[in-house]
């Protein structure tokens, strides 16, 4: 039987502007503690990347990833921003901002990174990043509806949802709360939001699986896995299930058969590398020398697999991924 190779659907970078990249990181953010645990997380200093670029991060991710035994591949994922009425980038609202061109070219240097495309559809030329977005190699396009003020049901975006089902580009989109960010409008990510693309065809992905949070005065779980009974071309990546903010997520969504064949493996790198991945903190779900096992592997991809594996993962979601972009592309890229 033919084992297809095994993709992280969910790989983030990230840039200040170095090397003329087009990135940036807001200076609300710049302040925070979250932007300095997300650099040592990356594996890079301010100094480092003012040197080599913010093509550093890429470079790291790939030869990292590299090394794991198991995972062969990532969707690294560009990240657009918020757009005004006006139908251009809103810089001054924007936290983080990684353009397609950049990461498009950056993913070409690495043959085991992906690239993941975010286009907000509000702008004035979305059709046109989008079908340039394709012609780079996309295999998906990313939003973070809660940080991009995007309304996935917003009726006006049915002519960029048909081109999207026409491109076959799945849409990876955030359900459930944010907290990467220092701030968030978290009614867009109501999973339910997603009933118009998943009507108009596109297959669609919630990342997280809609695992926190709330809308509505209902779990966003529960919204999800009704969304998901009712439309096939809905799937779903365990990215951040075993994160400390999240335990028992992961067994919960395992719980549901009827899933496993639409569920795909992603890892919200760089966060599976930190301790809030750890796996102590299953403590109450393993037994101490499977922890001890799994927390002496080296590699963060390995180790993910190990622990999703330990806590009840499948191997046929450990293929998902690669079986989905077959079937929408016609081949593995």
């Amino acid at each position: 039987m033919d084992q297809p190779p095994i993709i992280d659907i969910h790989c983030h970078t990230a840039g200040i502007g170095a090397g003329g990249s087009g990135c940036f990181v807001s200076a609300q953010l710049r302040r925070s503690w979250k932007y300095r645990f997300y650099l040592k997380a990356f594996g890079v200093t301010d100094g480092e990347l003012e040197r080599e670029g913010d093509g550093l991060v890429v470079r790291r991710i790939s030869e990292r990833l590299a090394r794991s035994r198991t995972v062969q591949a990532a969707v690294l994922l560009a990240l657009d921003g918020i757009v005004g009425e006006d139908g251009r980038l809103d810089r001054e609202r924007t936290e983080l901002y990684i353009p397609d061109a950049f990461l498009a070219a950056e993913c070409r240097k690495h043959e085991n990174l992906l690239f993941g495309a975010s286009i907000n559809p509000y702008r004035r030329d979305a059709l046109e990043r989008l079908e340039r977005a394709a012609s780079d190699g996309a295999v998906l396009l990313k939003w973070l509806p809660s940080i991009q003020f995007i309304d996935p049901a917003d009726r006006r975006l049915i002519p960029f949802y048909r081109r999207l089902r026409e491109l076959g580009l799945p849409l990876l989109v955030h359900t459930g709360e944010e907290e990467s960010f220092t701030w968030a409008r978290d009614e867009l990510g109501d999973p339910q939001r997603l009933r118009l693309p998943l009507e108009e065809g596109v297959t669609v992905i919630a990342a997280h699986c809609a695992s926190n949070g709330n809308n509505e005065g209902e779990r966003n779980f529960d919204r999800f896995l009704r969304l998901a009974a009712l439309y096939p071309n809905l799937h779903a990546d365990i990215s951040a299930l075993t994160q400390a903010n999240r335990l028992g997520h992961l067994e919960k969504v395992l719980r549901r058969g009827e899933l496993h064949g639409r569920l795909l493996y992603g890892t919200d790198m760089p966060l599976a590398a930190t301790p809030i991945v750890s796996p102590w903190c299953q403590l109450f779900r393993l037994p101490p020398g499977e922890i001890r096992r799994i927390a002496a592997v080296d590699n963060p991809w390995d180790r993910d697999v190990e622990l999703k594996l330990a806590l009840g993962m499948t191997e046929e979601i450990l293929g998902n991924g690669a079986r989905l972009l077959r079937r929408i592309n016609g081949e593995f890229p």
